[in-house]
């Protein structure tokens, strides 16, 4: 099931950071045509991420794992700056990604959602 943890996403909105935010997107998709449905919801989600000044900077399909241990591959990765959390906030309470994200959550069997926020550069 895909649903946001809500203690989780009330600390993340909770932090006064005004610099951009890159989500990390892990996806799993339903092997019953997940993958299309995954599809179907980016051609609807790309142009409202605009509207919030979101854009995708990377998606790339999973390769065979290389480390050993506990291994979780993933069928998608997504990589998506927003220009603060409240961009993010706002995206998801929108009607419009609403109907989107309906589309996008038949199409996972399970994700991981990362916040990342630049590291200090290493000198």
């Amino acid at each position: 099931m895909v649903s946001f943890s809500a203690a989780a996403f009330a600390d993340f909105l909770a932090e006064d950071d005004d610099s951009a935010v890159v989500m990390l997107n892990l996806l799993r998709f339903d092997p019953d045509g997940g993958r299309e449905r995954h599809l179907e919801y980016l051609r609807m989600a790309e142009p409202i991420l605009a509207r919030f000044g979101a854009k995708i900077l990377f998606r790339g399909d999973g390769l065979p794992v290389l480390t050993d241990g506990e291994v979780q591959a993933w069928d998608v990765v997504l990589l998506v700056q927003y220009p603060a959390r409240a961009a993010f906030k706002e995206m998801v309470d929108d009607p419009d990604y609403q109907v989107a994200f309906q589309i996008g959550k038949s199409a996972l069997a399970d994700i991981v959602l990362q916040p990342l926020k630049q590291s200090a550069r290493l000198m």
